[in-house]
């Protein structure tokens, strides 16, 4: 059975069975501060289960694409080594919001299987939750056991514990039992040595579980106690890739029909063969299942970077790469070529795919160029720590900095160094590890309690579209404590005029007033799993008493102009640049906008200019704002709504237009493009292959910026006497300076080369070593040249010479390359050290590297101490 049908067969089950067949939601997730990714197919409904939102039904099924990489479920060094985990992997799922339980659940799930998929029900295992005699003191499931009973022997249903069959979706929040669905597809003759029921959630590579069938009937408080829920869901989830592997009857993922295609180019690109060569087959398995999951990121529009959910796809991407560099003999880009393939094996069921494709190539192929440039780096600078070690095994910090500072994986390292004789500490490697990771968790740690009830039954609405003020109450609060912020209060009102950060919008700012005068201040609002939350440093006093929420009218309406001004900036690049350009991302804050859009070039002067034109055209035209609320998406669509990949949009979506711009939106705007005064561009740059920048900004922004600009001209012409054409007054200034600056050049290396003898007579042997340190009048080209020059003559020079330049000092130092070796030395940490006497640091090669510094007069002390480093 081909994937294509097991996917729609699913599907179908389902959607006979009453439930609403959804559309997989973008894997990058936008709102939930807990995840970065949908880890799980019940993450998209996680505002449903929490009750902060009414599901569309009350019965749902998808195939739900997933990424796991970081976290609690964490399977990323696991992927290529067996064959049944992955980073990206579709969960085929259905879910119950308080409709139907365990009973339904499990007999649909067998039904599926056994009759629809055809699977033998004698390879089939399950298991139940046993009980627990921790805190919890959680009873069996029995409820579910007796089900099972009616539809496999009681030999084939094990107890499971906790860890394996007590599900949680965090530390707080709905949980419960769960019963998993494993098969033993090994041979008859395996079968017969080993009994299949000691194998379940043993990692045997062919019984593996397929489906997971979750009650949620708890809810886990923040004090770690569980409570019954009012209304019990179910929520399940099986592994599309390992269903394939079951119903194509094969022994792996990697050899189905969802694999096989991806491995066959890689074999065809990189000349190697799959199934021959264990390292080649991990290193395939590698690259076939990492490009899945960095095509569909860039897809939903998350760009590799260096942070946060940007920085787990470029270590996938990275460790794809290092892959085939190491294993396969891929010394350039090829991991790009494959999207092709992808695209046209998963682009119908994921359209996405083929509408980004050009964009997918684009930043993977300048991912892979820029890492193998590292790669060659860190080459180079391995070798030197192997040629310097005094003995076979490399202190394991200077591998973990070639890894944190170079981004050179510590396992490419350990190979490189044991085909030359070497090993590293490893111990020594993971307390450097340990350390950084218990900074990074203790820096971005937060602790919430749970939730303080104050009024039952209210259903926050945002009324900020027509207002900025509103008698509120607060109906529930709780503290949450960071490192970051300290102590703060989330605040969660039945009506609010603030808007929720969103759609690249900030959050509004403003306060709450009591009927008694006092205030509390709303530093933030964001929006976490559908609840609009306020952040606030204080408590108000009288919490239960209806309260005067206030929007900074002045933050909203500079936002409201930069987010309108972004609108037409969408508009106007579409017109210039064509119809290919796309929103990949914005930011729109109270001072300035940021925009980043899909085009292969840098902008032309002319073309920012006639995009700044198009702009302010509009906003001369004095367009007025058309608003609908509430439109059928596909009506949207249809009427040219521009809308952006990897957003999550509802049935029902919000439009606005000025003039011919109209897109979906859930931002603020201003009432008529008037409002916005004026737009002016900042800055045009690259963010990755294919993706322009654009920073831009508005009304009294740009008031500021031309007046800033005016006062610097009047200020330069004031310099330039007042020239009538100061801009070529300048020209000349600078062309004269440039004549100055070659004859001040020649004239120091004159200096230089006449120095040079008196240099070389005050040069002493200490320890058989030629040592000099010395005040010198130059500048630091000129203290260089001395240096290499004097450096040609020697294989044994010591040299560490001071200057001081315009109130600032400098200390070069020079070390043979011949005593780098011999003696251990570094002038690059020996100028890091003495240039703290000078207030100062610095580097360079391991024998030539310089300081600057802003205390001059520790020059005196820093020479007097280089001695030390020869003695």
């Amino acid at each position: 059975m081909k994937s294509k049908e097991v996917r729609a067969k699913f599907l179908n089950f389902f959607k006979e069975k009453e439930h609403l067949i959804v559309p997989s939601a973008p894997m990058v997730l936008k709102d939930d501060p807990t995840l970065m990714f949908v880890n799980s197919g019940m993450a998209p409904f996680k505002e449903n289960f929490l009750g902060n939102a009414e599901p569309k039904k009350n019965r749902i099924a998808d195939s739900q694409k997933c990424l796991r990489v970081s976290g609690k479920h964490n399977d990323l060094e696991e992927v290529g080594y067996d064959t049944y985990h992955h980073t990206l992997f579709e969960m085929l799922g259905n879910w119950s919001f308080g409709d139907y339980f365990k009973k339904e659940a499990i007999a649909w799930a067998w039904e599926l299987l056994t009759e629809v998929y055809g699977i033998d029900k004698d390879i089939l295992y399950v298991t139940v939750f046993e009980g627990s005699d921790d805190v919890d003191n959680l009873k069996m499931d029995t409820e579910a056991y007796d089900i099972w009973k009616n539809y496999i022997s009681e030999d084939r249903i094990l107890k499971g514990n906790k860890k394996d069959n007590f599900w949680e979706m965090g530390d707080q929040g709905p949980c419960g039992p769960c019963s998993e669905i494993h098969v033993d597809i090994r041979s008859a003759e395996e079968k017969a040595k080993v009994d299949g029921k000691t194998l379940v959630n043993m990692d045997h590579p062919e019984v593996v579980e397929i489906w997971n069938l979750v009650f949620m009937q708890y809810n886990r408080k923040a004090n770690k106690s569980l409570e019954a829920l009012p209304n019990k869901h179910i929520d399940t989830g099986m592994g599309f890739e390992r269903l394939c592997m079951v119903l194509q009857g094969v022994q792996s993922n990697y050899d189905t029909d969802v694999f096989t295609p991806i491995i066959r180019e890689i074999e065809a690109i990189t000349s190697k063969d799959y199934g021959k060569d264990e390292k080649v087959d991990i290193a395939i398995r590698v690259i076939s299942d990492h490009v899945r999951a960095v095509a569909f990121s860039i897809a939903d529009g998350q760009l590799p970077s260096n942070t946060g959910a940007g920085y787990v796809i470029r270590r996938i991407l990275r460790r794809a790469v290092r892959y085939g560099f190491t294993f396969l003999d891929k010394k350039e880009p090829f991991i790009y070529r494959l999207v092709d393939t992808l695209a046209k094996k998963m682009g119908e069921a994921f359209p996405e795919l083929k509408a980004q494709k050009q964009l997918i190539e684009n930043v993977i192929k300048e991912e892979e160029s820029s890492f193998l440039r590292t790669l060659d780096q860190g080459l180079i600078i391995l070798d030197g720590i192997i040629k310097h070690a005094k003995t076979k095994e490399i202190n394991g910090s200077k591998v973990f900095e070639l890894k944190d500072t170079y981004g050179f994986p510590e396992d490419l390292t350990d190979l490189i160094l044991r085909e030359k004789g070497f090993t590293y500490n490893a111990e020594e490697f993971e307390n450097s590890l340990k350390e950084q990771q218990d900074r990074g968790r203790k820096a971005s740690e937060l602790k919430s309690d749970d939730w303080t009830i104050l009024h039952l039954d209210e259903v926050e609405e945002f009324i900020g579209y027509d207002t900025l003020e509103a008698h509120v109450k607060i109906t529930r609060y709780r503290k949450v404590t960071s490192k970051k912020d300290g102590e703060m209060y989330q605040l969660v009102f039945n009506i609010t005029p603030f808007y929720a950060e969103g759609g690249g919008q900030v959050g509004d700012k403003g306060y709450l007033e009591d009927a008694h005068g006092d205030v509390v201040y709303i530093l933030d609002t964001k929006k976490e799993n559908n609840l609009i939350i306020h952040f606030a440093k204080n408590l108000p006093k009288h919490n239960d008493e209806v309260l005067k929420a206030v929007v900074d009218s002045k933050q909203r309406y500079r936002t409201e102009c930069n987010h309108t001004a972004t609108h037409l900036l969408h508009q106007a690049l579409r017109e210039v640049l064509g119809d290919h350009v796309e929103q990949k991302g914005s930011a729109v804050h109270s001072k300035q906008l940021r925009f980043d859009f899909s085009h292969f070039s840098k902008l032309t002067t002319e073309e920012l200019r006639d995009v700044e034109n198009f702009v302010n055209a509009r906003i001369e035209g004095k367009l007025p704002l058309q608003e609908n609320r509430s439109v059928p998406k596909e009506q949207a669509i249809a009427d040219g709504a521009m809308s952006l990949f990897g957003e999550k949009y509802g049935d029902e979506v919000r439009t606005i237009r000025f003039g011919q711009s109209i897109e979906l939106c859930g931002g603020t705007h201003v009432n008529n493009t008037s409002d916005i005064w004026h737009f002016k561009i900042t800055a045009e740059g690259a963010v990755a292959s294919g993706i322009r920048r654009i920073e831009a900004i508005t009304n009294d922004a740009v008031k500021d910026f031309y007046f800033e600009n005016n006062r610097a001209y009047f200020e330069m012409r004031d310099l330039l006497n007042n020239a009538k054409e100061p801009v070529k007054a300048l020209q000349n200034l600078q062309s004269e300076n440039i004549d100055l600056k070659k004859q001040i050049e020649n004239l120091l290396k004159d200096k230089a080369k006449n120095i040079k003898g008196e240099l070389k007579n005050e040069l002493t042997e200490i320890n058989g070593v030629q040592f000099l340190a010395k005040k010198l009048d130059l500048d630091a080209g000129g203290i260089k040249d001395v240096c290499f020059e004097l450096g040609s003559q020697f294989n044994n020079l010591f040299l560490l010479f001071g200057a001081e330049n315009k109130g600032k000092a400098i200390l070069s130092c020079y070390i043979s390359k011949e005593l780098v070796a011999s003696k251990d030395l570094n002038a690059g940490s020996i100028v890091r050290e003495l240039g703290k006497h000078i207030q100062g640091g610095g580097g360079g090669q391991a024998f030539f590297a310089t300081a600057g510094g802003k205390k001059p007069e520790g020059i005196e002390e820093a020479l007097k101490l280089a001695k030390n480093y020869i003695d």
